[in-house]
């Protein structure tokens, strides 16, 4: 490593060079004025010599156990020193990349020698995902305000920002709480449709001969039948197509971050409703998949899913992906797939596939409209480039609204919505299919 010269030190050096003229007038400065650059210079040394190495300092750092993108959070560190001298120290952190990356100011801190001294950084996280980082470069102020001495310390990092659902969201969407549980627990299944085993009783004339259980019949030497609840939690299963499609910006933002928020407020409405939600998230791979499960921790797991999907500038791959999804679930649910179409020829595979889940499942697509195309066709031109992209416009919209017909006339009920509104859509959808028992 080697010094770093402070403003001060650079003032002085700069000084003793608008005296060098001084050496064509006066003979005596000619060896008076090297030497003063040769002890200003090894002043610098000794400064930078004589500073306590930034590698002796103890620190740790406190972050919170979670982030969310936008949500102001804090994060503590504790400097302490064994010198005999106070630190002045600058700090820039390498933070992970969802936290700001390298683009952090650079903090200024003295550490007074013993007890040492907290700090608390407050950081907004810029985006969704996860990322790691960590390492400090640490400048130490020496003695005389010459010279910064200068090393790296690495304390490893690993943070994750989850996606944020707004205030507003957060309220009932058509309803009360207390008025959407009422509507859930009306939603029950239609007989012989996944009824749940309650318990045994004495068979009686009138009931159904198909519900006897003969092996606790034997047993008891007299008709004994099986006893049934209608199910009420029903599964929803969250399909987030992470394709090319979704990659496409909205004012500088992904649609998949639109996707994202939309399927968050969904599993929050399905945990509400005390139904299992579960998660898949796909691109040209399958890159998570979370069983269905109820409660805070399915809740936690789709979260956790979500947190870390990520767009992929590849074409999906739809029959793998149905594939996938065949395999590893079973049972009827509610299955929501969050994706874009362009039209019938490019889109021939998702809807065969989407329209296969039927009759097993109850499929639902919630397709992202483009704001800006819908603009540049409602647009009155104003010259003939205006005219033909106009055209252009028409033409790819008919073409859209062409395979989302293909779509609904297979029997998959069909969302088209802006992305700002994605979520309030598709949450008011879910409470009008749980108020019919279509689940």
């Amino acid at each position: 490593m080697i010094p770093i010269p402070t403003r001060r030190w650079l003032v002085g050096a700069a000084l003793l060079s608008v005296l060098a003229p001084l050496a064509l007038v006066l003979p005596w400065a000619v060896g008076l004025l090297p030497a003063l650059d040769l002890v200003w210079v090894a002043a610098l040394l000794m400064d930078w010599l004589g500073t306590a190495r930034p590698r002796a300092l103890a620190v740790t750092r406190e972050a919170p156990a979670a982030f969310g993108v936008g949500r102001a959070a804090t994060v503590r560190y504790r400097w302490r020193q064994s010198g005999r001298r106070p630190l002045t120290l600058e700090v820039r952190e390498a933070l992970p990349a969802p936290l700001g990356g390298a683009e952090t100011p650079t903090r200024r801190l003295r550490v007074p020698p013993g007890e040492g001294v907290d700090e608390r950084l407050e950081l907004v996280p810029i985006r969704r995902g996860a990322g790691s980082g960590g390492t400090l470069a640490i400048r130490a102020l020496g003695r005389l305000g010459l010279a910064w001495r200068q090393e790296a310390l690495t304390l490893p990092w690993s943070a994750t920002v989850y996606p944020t659902v707004p205030d507003t969201a957060l309220r009932a969407l058509p309803l009360q709480v207390a008025r959407r549980r009422e509507a859930g627990l009306r939603a029950i299944r239609r007989p012989g449709e996944g009824r749940l085993f309650e318990g045994l009783r004495e068979w009686v004339p009138g009931d159904e001969t198909r519900v006897i259980d003969w092996k606790a019949t034997a047993r008891r030497g007299k008709p004994i039948a099986r006893q049934y609840e209608d199910e009420r939690r029903q599964q929803v299963l969250l399909m987030v197509d992470a394709g090319r499609l979704l990659t496409a910006e909205v004012n500088g933002v992904p649609r998949l971050e639109a996707v994202i928020v939309a399927a968050l407020q969904l599993a929050r409405a399905a945990v509400e409703h005390d139904d299992n939600v579960g998660l898949m998230v796909f691109a040209d791979v399958v890159q998570r998949y979370v069983a269905p499960a109820r409660g805070r921790r399915g809740l936690r797991a789709v979260l956790e899913g979500l947190a870390h999907a990520e767009g992929r500038l590849a074409e999906s791959d739809y029959p793998a992906a149905f594939r996938y999804l065949a395999a590893r679930n079973r049972k009827r649910a509610l299955t929501v797939l969050f994706t874009d179409v362009v039209d019938r020829t490019a889109s021939d595979a998702l809807v065969a596939h989407a329209a296969s889940l039927r009759p097993r499942h109850l499929p639902l697509a919630v397709t992202l409209r483009d704001p800006a195309l819908e603009a540049l066709a409602a647009r009155r031109p104003g010259s003939a480039a205006d005219a033909f992209e106009r055209a252009a416009a028409e033409e790819l919209l008919g073409a859209r609204d062409g395979a989302l017909a293909e779509m609904r006339g297979r029997g998959v009920m069909v969302l088209d919505v802006p992305p700002a509104s994605a979520g309030e859509a598709v949450v008011a959808r879910y409470h009008g299919l749980k108020r019919r028992g279509m689940l």
